[in-house]
């Protein structure tokens, strides 16, 4: 199984000067690679609770109130990196111009030698989306227009998209990505519309922990509309996202061992563990990384 960590980025570990020396110890011990988040504002009072447990006290984590640029973060673990993956999960799709966001992520993973995987999802936070300038409504359909042109900027010669959210001309882009024809696109969500999307036209799932029988019956809605769209589902890739989190069914870091369990027994070979809400500091999230390996083995 390819053991992947979260990198120090928002809550006690948002610390942009510790990014390098921690995707570097994780590296060395063996974590098959980093990752970042996106979080964009943390309202005062929001108008929609985090769907990891959010409550009317506490709308979401404490931590969500500082976090550092996900494309810096990652750019500065590329630097200092030479085998980790380095992915998203999951950048709010939607807020973003593909334009401006092909650039960024085509600089990525050349920068990374062809190590970047693009996370891509809808969010949960409606604000996040009036602070962008972009509407709520229609998301769905925004995050579509957003794939499609991201597909059009890396392959097309010349690249043009036109769509019902942007048009591009016919332009000549000369960056283009490390990887051939492109960097794999990994989609977020827990709903079906989610996972029929994974299947129709992604490269895997990001997923987050839940009870098997919620695992198994989702991917399987990914699984049915990838062999309607005429692909194979076994080249879908599967990552499971793992937050341990006092209150939650995963409090410890020894209480990921019974979901990477789970995790084999549903045939998924990739997890990321997010020690941000454990950790007091960039170095106990070393610490505690540590610990799961030696659990793990």
């Amino acid at each position: 199984m390819r053991l992947g960590l979260a990198l120090p980025q928002y809550g006690n570990l948002a610390d942009p000067a510790a990014v390098a020396g921690f995707a570097t110890a994780a590296e060395d011990v063996g974590f098959r690679s980093l990752w970042v988040g996106d979080r964009i504002l943390a309202p005062l009072e929001p108008s929609d609770l985090y769907p990891g447990g959010g409550t009317p006290e506490h709308p979401y984590p404490k931590e969500f109130e500082t976090f550092a640029d996900p494309f810096t973060t990652l750019a500065t673990a590329a630097a200092v990196t030479r085998t980790a993956r380095l992915g998203m999960s999951a950048l709010t799709g939607p807020v973003y111009s593909p334009v401006l966001l092909a650039r960024a992520l085509t600089s990525l993973d050349l920068a990374s030698s062809g190590r970047l995987d693009v996370g891509l999802g809808l969010g949960w936070l409606r604000e996040e989306y009036f602070a962008a300038g972009v509407p709520w409504e229609g998301r769905g359909k925004r995050l579509d227009d957003v794939l499609d042109a991201l597909e059009a900027l890396w392959t097309g010669d010349p690249a043009a998209h036109e769509g019902p959210q942007w048009r591009i001309a016919p332009s000549t882009v000369g960056l283009r990505p490390a990887q051939d024809p492109r960097p794999p696109v990994l989609l977020g969500g827990f709903s079906p519309p989610a996972l029929a999307r994974v299947g129709r036209r992604a490269d895997g799932w990001l997923a987050g922990w839940m009870p098997q029988q919620y695992l198994k019956g989702l991917w399987a809605v990914a699984v049915e509309a990838a062999e309607k769209a005429g692909r194979d589902p076994g080249t879908l890739r599967r990552v499971l996202r793992i937050n341990p989190r006092a209150g939650t069914a995963v409090e410890t870091v020894q209480d990921v061992l019974p979901c990477l369990d789970v995790a084999d027994d549903e045939g998924i070979t990739e997890v990321l563990v997010d020690l941000h809400y454990v950790a007091k500091d960039v170095d106990h999230a070393l610490d505690l990384a540590g610990e799961l390996l030696t659990a793990v083995g």
